[in-house]
């Protein structure tokens, strides 16, 4: 089974940047649409940017302009890059299909962003 490992969170002012990885142990070329999730505490999880095999993105309105999904096939990894960070960014950062299949859940890496 592939498994998703998150990684890169972390702690960061308001402004700041981070840039969050996601690798997977097999391929995921089959896999049109990555994507990341997030989940705040006592909200639910919700898919904040994804990407086609092609490159072609979307984002939610709330990280529009301020964070930039990327995708690098060859190494079964997928980045997104967050920059200006809020403190409404403050989250458990997932990655995953969009939308959700086979693909089972990684732990997620955390990031708190202070104001």
């Amino acid at each position: 089974q592939v498994q998703l490992v998150e990684s890169g969170g972390g702690w960061v002012q308001a402004g700041g940047s981070l840039r969050l990885s996601c690798t997977a142990s097999g391929s995921i070329f089959s896999i049109n649409f990555m994507g990341w999730y997030r989940q705040a505490p006592g909200k639910q999880r919700d898919l904040v940017a994804r990407i086609s095999r092609g490159g072609s993105t979307n984002y939610a309105d709330s990280v529009k302009g301020r964070f930039t999904i990327s995708r690098d096939n060859t190494k079964n990894t997928v980045y997104l890059q967050m920059n200006s960070l809020k403190p409404e960014d403050t989250a458990v950062y997932y990655c995953n299909s969009d939308p959700i299949s086979w693909l089972a859940w990684g732990k997620g890496t955390l990031v708190t962003v202070s104001s």
